[in-house]
C-alpha cells in the first residue's frame, strides 16, 4: 500500500521551521531539565552557572535574551529555566501586547521571582517597549491616569521578576531594550549527531520502534532543527505503521522522506525550485530577492527567513551586493552541468 501526498502545500511546509498546527502536540516531547536538554552545549553550560548562582543568592535570574533561527528550542529553554529556578512562567508574544495596559496587567499579576516569557519580542509596539525599561531596571512602571492638565503619573512597584525574550531577529531589537538583558544566548543549528539523539528520545516517548540508522536518516534531513526532526519522525511513523510493520529502519525512513520530497540534505520542493529558478531564468545569478520571490510566487520574507539561511549554511547560495547567486555545489546537488564562473555573471 502506498501513501500519496498530493498537496503542494504539504510538500512545502513539512520542512518549515515555523510552528504548524500538528506541532502543538510536541509539548509532551519537550525536556524539563537542563540534563534532558540535548545540544546547545555552550549556551547550556553558561546558563547552568547563571541559574545556580541566582539560586545561591536567592535572587531572580537576570533578564535573558534567547535568539537564533526558529524551531531550535527557545520556548523549551525558557520552560527549563522556570523549572530549574522553581518558579512560575507566564507566556505571551510581542504582537499580542497591543497597549501599555496589556503589559501592565501582565507585570502586576506576576509573583516574586516569576518569569515572563515574551516570544517574538522584536515585534513589541514601541510605546509598550518603553514601559518595559523601568520594569526591567527598577521593577516599577509608571501609569498615566486621566488626560490633559488633570493627568497624574502613578508609579507602581512590581515584584522582582525575570524577563525572557525570544527572537529570530535580534538585529531588529532596539539598542535600549537589548542592553537591558543581562544574559544573551544564541542558539545554533544542531548537528546530525545531536538530532539523532533527539529523534531517538522522541521515539521512545511516543512509543515508536526505531533503529539507530533510521533515526540518523531522519536527523540528516532535518535541516539542523529539532522541530523539523520531530515532525518528520511523526510522518515517517505513519508510513512505517501502514507499510513496514511499525519499525522505522533506514530504508523505511529513506523511502518515506523521498515520497515527501525531502532529499538527502533536507532540501524540499521549494528549496529546489528556488535554486532551479535562479539557474534557469537568471543564469545562476545574481538576482534580487523581490524578483526571485515573484518568479516562484512566494513571499520574499519567507524566502529570506525560512529557506535562505539553510541554503546559505549548506553552501548552495551566496549573497552579493547585486543579489543571490548559485554555487557550484548547488549545480552538483541538482545534477545540472556547471558552466563556470561566466554563467553566474550573466
Amino acid at each position: 500500500m502506498s501513501i500519496s501526498y498530493s498537496s503542494e502545500a504539504d510538500e512545502q511546509i513539512i520542512t518549515s521551521t515555523s510552528m504548524l498546527p500538528e506541532d502543538y502536540c510536541e509539548g509532551s516531547l519537550r525536556p524539563r531539565t537542563l540534563n534532558e536538554y540535548i545540544g546547545q552545549r555552550k549556551a547550556k553550560d553558561n546558563l547552568s552557572i547563571f541559574i545556580e548562582a541566582a539560586k545561591m543568592r536567592k535572587e531572580p535570574l537576570d533578564h535573558v535574551l534567547l535568539h537564533g533561527p526558529p524551531g531550535l528550542g527557545k520556548t523549551t529553554l525558557a520552560g527549563i529555566i522556570a523549572n530549574e529556578m522553581g518558579v512560575n512562567m507566564r507566556i505571551t508574544s510581542g504582537p499580542t501586547i497591543e497597549k501599555t495596559g496589556d503589559l501592565a496587567a501582565l507585570l502586576t499579576n506576576l509573583q516574586e521571582n516569576d518569569i515572563l516569557f515574551v516570544d517574538e519580542i522584536h515585534r513589541l509596539n514601541r510605546s509598550v517597549e518603553e514601559i518595559l525599561y523601568p520594569a526591567m531596571e527598577d521593577y516599577a512602571i509608571d501609569i498615566i491616569i486621566g488626560k490633559g492638565p488633570s493627568a497624574n503619573s502613578i508609579r507602581l512597584d512590581l515584584p522582582k521578576f525575570t524577563l525572557i525574550g525570544a527572537t529570530t531577529r535580534s538585529g531588529q531589537l532596539t539598542a535600549p531594550l537589548r542592553d537591558r538583558f543581562g544574559v544573551t544566548l544564541r542558539l545554533e543549528l544542531y548537528t546530525p549527531d545531536e538530532l539523532q539523539l533527539i529523534v531517538e528520545r522522541s521515539a521512545q516517548i511516543l512509543g515508536i520502534e526505531i533503529e539507530p540508522n533510521g533515526a540518523r536518516e531522519i536527523a540528516f534531513r532535518s535541516r539542523g532543527t529539532p522541530r523539523i526532526a520531530n515532525r518528520l519522525l511523526r510522518r515517517v511513523r505513519d508510513f512505517a505503521q501502514v507499510c513496514a510493520g511499525g519499525v522505522i529502519t533506514q530504508e523505511v525512513a529513506d523511502e518515506a522522506l523521498t515520497r515527501l520530497e525531502v532529499d538527502k540534505l533536507g532540501l524540499d520542493s521549494l528549496d529546489r525550485r528556488m535554486l532551479r529558478s535562479i539557474i534557469e531564468f537568471y543564469g545562476g545569478g545574481p538576482v534580487g530577492l523581490e524578483t526571485l520571490a515573484a518568479t516562484i510566487n512566494e513571499e520574499s520574507i519567507t524566502l529570506e527567513d525560512v529557506y535562505e539561511p539553510y541554503l546559505l549554511q549548506q553552501g548552495f547560495l551566496t549573497r552579493t551586493p547585486r543579489g543571490r547567486c548559485i554555487t557550484k555545489k548547488a549545480y552538483e546537488h541538482l545534477g545540472i552541468e556547471y558552466l563556470g564562473q561566466q554563467q553566474i555573471e550573466m
